[in-house]
């Protein structure tokens, strides 16, 4: 099938990327000129396990190209995804003004029919509101049909889960539509990780109540470490004891510094929104955010219990918001290190992948290309990041290297006792 995708991230381009290899050619169009030229050349723009092989592969093998021409990837393909972004905008509602654009680009350009696919993460309506900004910039009444079909990619496994979904969710009401995407989604679906076929509005819906739902999982389970620390519970414990019930499961049960990223803080403030939005209560989401907010301070607030930090050199190890990638949307180090300045505290900084990005970020950082160099002479190190080079590391020496043996453990990935007979003042959550 001749495909195009709107939008070059994570989304797009693994989504680009993973249609490619299947067989498809694809045309990845992106408004970024630079950005463009640099995956053009054979330069990926993210860091993602496993893309760069199947990148390469199908860039030279002449299925995937790069684009700023609106007009030569509407008019040559006959399905075209939207994987633009949605940030938050200052009413913290989804910004869908680059959905907006695209759908404006398709409706001028089309002279056939389409199938319009919103990858994008975006509220319950959108697929309307994309259908009628098409029909408006149409020269001519041309049939199409808008699609929505919700990404599950996880940055740092986006390639597996592109390859190996949970399940694929099509939300359309044309039988035509429906399928053309059976078709394209053919050779991924199998009978445990089935193509999902469902009305559009509730796939809108389905997209952020599933990150809502994890999100509030991770919210739950910092909330309780507060009563762990005070009572003396173990919330590693609590968490393991919860997950052993096969109706709870023990994925999202790990306390530590809040989520972060692209999505969760983004899509529970736009669920938020979209629920006033229609006249609903948000109580529990609202909770959800707060709750989340407020965690991301807790690592700067427990050292501030046992070290005046005016003065002070802390170490951080860990800058992207989640281990296997170097995204910093909305990464709780941002407000770790940014308390840190304000407390009068300097800071080097260690990430296996991040660092280039987060040079940009945070100018007033140290960083050093080695988590032992990061640490020589700090008064306290402070793990935000669960990479898992930091698991395995010789803590006898990170002990002797710190000027002071503090270790704030904001992913809970140390055992507290082996940490305090080896010396350290270990501060963990929930422990």
């Amino acid at each position: 099938m001749k495909l195009s995708v709107a939008g070059t991230g994570y989304v797009g381009l693994v989504t680009g990327v993973g249609f490619a290899n299947l067989g498809n050619d694809v045309i990845c169009l992106d408004v970024d000129a630079r950005k463009v030229k640099m995956l053009a050349a054979g330069e990926l723009t993210i860091y993602e396990p496993g893309l760069e092989e199947l990148f390469r592969r199908n860039l030279s093998g002449g299925r995937l190209q790069f684009t700023t021409d609106v007009q030569t990837a509407v008019e040559s393909s006959d399905i075209l995804f939207i994987c633009v972004g949605t940030p938050t905008d200052k009413n913290l509602q989804a910004d869908l003004s680059a959905v907006d654009s695209v759908a404006e680009a398709i409706g001028r350009y089309m002279k056939d029919y389409k199938v319009v696919v919103n990858k994008s993460t975006v509220p319950v309506g959108t697929a309307e509101r994309v259908r009628g900004i098409i029909r408006e910039h149409q020269s001519e009444e041309i049939p199409f049909d808008v699609v929505s079909n919700p990404e599950f990619l996880r940055e740092g496994a986006a390639v597996k889960d592109f390859e190996n979904p949970d399940r694929i969710i099509v939300g359309t009401d044309s039988s035509e539509a429906r399928e053309i995407m059976t078709s394209l989604y053919r050779s991924l679906a199998r009978a445990n990780r089935p193509i999902m076929m469902t009305d559009i509005k509730s796939a809108e819906v389905i997209k952020y109540a599933s990150n809502a739902m994890l999100a509030t999982r991770i919210s739950f389970m910092n909330q309780l470490a507060h009563l762990c620390e005070k009572a003396g519970a173990d919330i590693k414990e609590v968490s393991r004891g919860m997950g052993l019930d096969n109706r709870i499961g023990p994925r999202f049960l790990q306390a530590g510094l809040g989520f972060g990223g692209s999505c969760f803080p983004k899509d529970v403030k736009a669920l938020i929104a979209t629920l006033h939005h229609h006249g609903c209560d948000a109580d529990l989401f609202e909770a959800v955010d707060r709750i989340n907010e407020r965690q991301k301070s807790v690592a700067v607030k427990k050292l501030r219990s046992v070290l005046d930090l005016q003065g002070t050199r802390v170490a951080v190890w860990g800058i992207s918001f989640k281990p296997k990638t170097d995204d910093l949307r909305e990464a709780p180090s941002l407000t770790v290190v940014r308390e840190l300045r304000e407390e009068g505290a300097e800071v080097n900084a260690f990430d296996p992948v991040a660092m280039d990005r987060a040079r940009n970020v945070l100018p007033d950082v140290s960083f050093f290309e080695d988590p032992y160099k990061a640490i020589k002479d700090c008064d306290a190190l402070v793990v935000v990041t669960e990479w898992d080079e930091f698991r395995n590391l010789d803590m006898r020496a990170v002990k002797a290297l710190l000027r002071q043996a503090i270790l704030v453990d904001g992913r809970n990935i140390y055992d507290p006792a082996e940490m305090r007979a080896l010396g350290f003042t270990y501060l963990g959550v929930g422990r």
